[in-house]
C-alpha cells in the first residue's frame, strides 16, 4: 500500500496553480473538469510519479471551515521536505511569499512557514543529519 494522492483546500484553483508551480516550483500533473468539479494536482518534479497533490476547491462549508480553523490555529496544511531550506526560503521569498516563520531550528530539523495565497499556511522542512 502507498500514498498517490493527498488533498490541500484551496480558494481559488487558478491561483494555487500558479502558487504551486510558479513559486514552489511543483509540476502540473493532472488538470480536467466534469460539469463544475475539477480535478487538479501538482507533484514534484524530483519526483514526478511520486504522491500527487490535489489542490482541492474549497466551495464544501465543512472543508472552508476546516481550513480557516487550522489556519487561525497556526497548523500548516502541508509539509514539504527540502534538502536546503535556507535556500529554498531565499528564493521563494525572491518570488514574493509572505513567510509566517522564517528557517528555524527545531528538534531534529529547520523549518520555514509560508502562506500559500489560498488559504493555507505550508511548512518547509529539512531534517538534521546526524552523524554517528
Amino acid at each position: 500500500m502507498k500514498i498517490k494522492v493527498t488533498s490541500v483546500y484551496v480558494d481559488d484553483q487558478d491561483k494555487a496553480l500558479r502558487f504551486y508551480t510558479e513559486v514552489l516550483g511543483f509540476t502540473k500533473k493532472t488538470d480536467f473538469s466534469q460539469g463544475p468539479y475539477r480535478w487538479l494536482t501538482v507533484a514534484s518534479p524530483e519526483e514526478p510519479d511520486g504522491t500527487e497533490l490535489q489542490l482541492s476547491l474549497n466551495d464544501n462549508p465543512a472543508a472552508k471551515a476546516y481550513q480557516q480553523a487550522i489556519f487561525q490555529q497556526g497548523q500548516p496544511a502541508a509539509m514539504f521536505f527540502t534538502d536546503d531550506v535556507k535556500g529554498d526560503y531565499a528564493r521563494i521569498k525572491a518570488l514574493g511569499a509572505e513567510f509566517t516563520m522564517p528557517p528555524t531550528d527545531v528538534t531534529g530539523s529547520t523549518i520555514a512557514m509560508l502562506k500559500d495565497t489560498c488559504g493555507n499556511l505550508i511548512q518547509l522542512t529539512q531534517l538534521v543529519r546526524y552523524s554517528r
